[in-house]
């Protein structure tokens, strides 16, 4: 499957330098979508695939800052790089705290600014990346019956086949066959490997049903 190509947002209210960023960014083989504000983007919504925002730090009706923090509420991840002719030292150290990849003050160059639209797209696609990854976990571990998902909590804690026998009230046989259903189900290859699975589920040990109330 071919990779989604990757998106440049440039929100700015000055028409021409709109323009001057896209045609910059379009030069190096990035899709553009060129916005006068934020409302633009609500309306648009975030690109499918990898992005990273060029943002203007002052805007009518709402700053980049207060753009910025509304983002981080909202739980959209989108890398940003903040571009401004007024910047100063608090307004920078704010935008880095909350997570901007640069902050650029007009005049800037060019190659200062594809640097960090770079590190703002890498930084999404290993976002982009992780979360499939973990929405492929959250599916396989949701195919699990209830008393699997009890197994495999405690397998992954080290517990033995006749230690997890004892606290489901179930055999060593059913362990077995479950255990063996969770490595299936779960697509793991080892241990380790269902261990760190969980580790990324946040799976905790869950009290073991009583063998007359749970299905086997």
């Amino acid at each position: 499957m071919t990779e989604m190509a990757a998106t440049v947002i440039v929100i700015d209210d000055d028409p021409a330098l709109r323009d001057a960023l896209g045609s910059l960014l379009r030069s190096v083989g990035f899709e553009v979508r060129l916005l006068a504000s934020v409302d633009d983007f609500f309306r648009s919504g975030r690109p499918q695939g990898p992005s990273c925002l060029v943002l203007d730090v002052r805007l009518p009706g709402k700053s980049g800052l207060e753009f910025q923090r509304e983002l981080s509420r909202a739980n959209i991840q989108l890398p940003i790089v903040f571009i401004t002719g007024h910047g100063d030292i608090p307004m920078t150290v704010q935008a880095m705290k909350e997570g901007a990849i640069e902050f650029l003050t007009k005049p800037f160059r060019d190659q200062d600014l594809l640097d960090a639209v770079h590190v703002g797209l890498a930084r999404d696609r290993a976002w982009l990346e992780n979360e499939k990854a973990l929405e492929t976990l959250r599916e396989n571990f949701g195919s699990l019956t209830p008393r699997e998902r009890e197994v495999m909590s405690l397998v992954v804690t080290g517990l033995l086949n006749k230690q997890i026998a004892a606290d489901l009230g179930v055999s060593e046989i059913t362990v077995k066959v479950h255990r063996s259903q969770v490595m299936y189900k779960m697509r793991a290859k080892s241990l380790p490997e269902l261990a760190r699975m969980a580790d990324k589920l946040q799976l905790t040990p869950e009290r073991p049903q009583s063998a007359k109330s749970a299905r086997d």
